[in-house]
């Protein structure tokens, strides 16, 4: 098979309804259901199904729940004999991608992001934040204007997603100020609905705590190649992907360094494996349209079928 990255998203690609079908015809896939279910307390089932969205998108239940279809994705394609050279995930969805490297177990996959959930909310109720877009300027222009608005207070790059789409994080007063910095320079600020400011030193009080979890849980070596957030690189001893993946919960998710990376890696199939088409829709942004490759989205039963048989074409 042609070299293929399988591509994992985060927080925000969430809906009611994600993952039923999969759950409906696949024993194996509830049977993660049940697994997740027994490690969080929660009926992740219903909260994936039907809702309420209010309470999906709380993010101490919708931590577990993304992964939980990421992961459901994953499996029916490994089943059928699908693997990646390489895989990736957007901040919340790099810890689907350890599991698809044969880094974590599955229950240590739901056990980490249930206490990166946690942890999170955590520290978000202690320290207001705000998160907002930064849409038509590249990441010098935006790196410059956080820097003149660091005087209003903490504030720095959350995510560089497109070449000039790229996310900001912090205190309020300086994420509007950011904002406002951004439409004199002709970019566009959209304000982002977020519970927390993620990515940012808001929530570094997770970081000693979640460390010392992360400790407790064993990582192996990976079987195929993780490109992660921190660096868009490689990294290979577990003791190292275990500190990669501490300092991600405030480092920026560098998902354009990494897209970029995947193509000097020579990847012709990327497959995004997840509910929603976010990171399909980055990818479309990023990679030139001469660039020789396909792009799939695997989000239920319609798509896993047209992956599998365009795949097999």
């Amino acid at each position: 098979m042609k070299k293929t990255a399988f591509l994992f998203p985060g927080q925000g690609s969430q809906y009611v309804g994600m993952g039923l079908d999969l759950y409906q015809k696949y024993d194996y896939v509830k049977k993660s259901f049940d697994m997740a279910e027994d490690i969080t307390g929660i009926k992740l089932s219903d909260l994936c199904f039907t809702g309420p969205v209010k309470d999906l998108t709380e993010t101490i239940n919708l931590q577990p729940a993304i992964t939980l279809v990421n992961l459901a994705c994953l499996l029916v394609l490994q089943s059928k004999g699908f693997h990646p050279d390489i895989s990736a995930g957007h901040s919340l969805g790099e810890y689907s991608a350890l599991y698809a490297a044969g880094i974590i177990s599955q229950e240590d996959t739901i056990k980490l992001v249930f206490k990166r959930g946690r942890l999170m909310h955590r520290e978000a109720c202690k320290n207001q934040g705000a998160m907002s877009a930064i849409i038509g300027l590249g990441i010098d222009d935006v790196v410059d204007i956080v820097n003149k608005a660091q005087e209003y207070g903490i504030i720095s790059v959350a995510n560089h997603n497109s070449e000039k789409q790229i996310v900001i994080t912090g205190e309020p007063e300086p994420v509007k100020k950011a904002g406002l910095l951004a439409s004199e320079q002709k970019g566009k600020a959209i304000p982002l609905k977020v519970s927390g400011a993620w990515h940012s030193q808001l929530i570094k009080g997770a970081e000693q705590e979640f460390m010392e979890f992360m400790d407790t849980i064993s990582f192996n070596a990976p079987e195929s190649g993780v490109i992660h957030n921190v660096c868009a690189d490689f990294v290979k001893e577990p003791g190292d992907i275990k500190a990669v993946m501490v300092k991600q919960l405030c480092s920026p998710v560098r998902w354009y360094d990494s897209v970029n990376k995947m193509m000097d890696e020579k990847i012709e199939i990327f497959v995004e494996l997840g509910p929603g088409k976010v990171l399909s829709g980055l990818l479309k942004k990023i990679i030139p349209k001469d660039f020789p490759c396909k792009i799939f989205n695997v989000s239920d039963i319609k798509s896993l079928e047209n992956f599998c048989k365009q795949a097999a074409s």
